[in-house]
């Protein structure tokens, strides 16, 4: 690793918390290579099209980085979060965060390791489930597949899923219907019910 990667990893920024009982909370963000915190516009979008489902729900955080959606859902009264991040310096962050917001494992539990094996070995079903991953690496589609397979949501559930324009061509379960959708030149933002 250079000297400049290096320091890119351990210079921060921060997310921002938009709603709820942390609103306009700051919370330090690693500027790791890949690590796209979702735009204030679209987070906000999409906390008001789950607006009311957000209230004592499960979540599941698939590709965490910067913790910026599964925050945003405690803030606003979920459950509990499950964040899955590979990066070791980012899983740390997550995990500094939570204790900054005073969460413990049972409402904010991070999980360091890559997403997609990680998914394989979890067995709770979610109410909602964010995947977020990196662009341009072709996770969205096993990290479906994966979700559906292992029977990860259930009848009422929610997906999340923020992905690429160009990369449009995912293959989506019978049992999930989209119900909204967002678009901006860059990024497609989708949610979808399960049946």
């Amino acid at each position: 690793m250079t000297r400049a990667r290096k320091q890119a990893n351990s210079s921060t920024g921060s997310i921002r918390i938009i709603g709820g009982s942390h609103r306009g909370r700051k919370l330090p963000v690693l500027n790791a290579e890949g690590l796209r915190p979702t735009t204030d516009r679209m987070k906000e979008t999409l906390f008001n099209w789950l607006m009311l489902d957000m209230r004592g729900a499960i979540c599941l955080d698939c590709f965490a980085g910067a913790g910026s959606l599964g925050f945003e859902a405690l803030s606003r009264g979920a459950r509990s979060v499950t964040f899955m991040e590979l990066d070791r310096q980012a899983a740390n962050q997550l995990q500094a965060n939570a204790n900054l917001l005073k969460y413990d494992t049972k409402v904010a539990e991070i999980r360091h390791g890559n997403t997609l094996e990680l998914l394989k070995k979890y067995k709770s079903a979610s109410d909602i489930v964010f995947i977020d991953p990196p662009f341009n690496q072709q996770l969205v589609q096993p990290c479906i597949k994966l979700i559906d397979e292992n029977e990860l949501v259930i009848q009422g559930s929610k997906i999340y899923i923020e992905m690429e324009v160009s990369d449009m061509t995912v293959q989506i379960p019978d049992s999930w219907k989209l119900i909204k959708e967002k678009s901006t030149q860059q990024v497609s933002a989708r949610l979808y019910l399960v049946g």
